[in-house]
């Protein structure tokens, strides 16, 4: 289930749901939000990004297969 982004919590791995150019979509890799921003969680890069939504990273659902941002995945 997704939440709104301004309840993610700090320091935990999260899937972020973002809306771009084309359209929504989740971001692949899981990111920790940090007092000074969001990073990807696998490589510690500050990333410049304006997600709306956020759950929990599960990577066992992710390597199941991609979906849109807001659906359910198996």
């Amino acid at each position: 289930m997704w939440k709104p982004i301004l309840s993610a919590p700090f320091g935990r791995n999260l899937e972020l749901a973002v809306f771009d150019e084309d359209g929504e979509h989740a971001l692949v890799f899981p990111c920790i939000r940090g007092t000074e921003g969001w990073k990807n969680a696998a490589t510690g890069a500050r990333i410049d990004i304006r997600p709306t939504h956020w759950r929990d990273w599960a990577s066992e659902r992710n390597a199941a297969g991609k979906s849109d941002a807001f659906g359910d995945r198996p």
